[in-house]
């Protein structure tokens, strides 16, 4: 069986990104992203965003105790 992903479009990507859409056009203009055309719109998988916003999160360092920099 063939599982169908939810197509997003650039507003909806703006939205839940929480940014402008001139950001999830960039991304689709630059192929940093997975996109399908449909006609003449263009529709982001949910499954795309999710692995592009999983590519891009960034984990906290950890720092042991007791090896703190000194500030001059």
């Amino acid at each position: 069986m063939v599982t169908v992903d939810r197509l997003l479009s650039v507003q909806q990507v703006a939205e839940l990104l929480g940014t402008t859409v001139r950001f999830p056009r960039r991304l689709i203009e630059e192929r940093r992203i997975t996109f399908v055309k449909v006609g003449r719109h263009v529709r982001i998988p949910e499954s795309a965003l999710s692995a592009f916003v999983a590519e891009q999160t960034v984990e906290p360092v950890t720092v042991r105790p007791g090896v703190l920099r000194r500030v001059a």
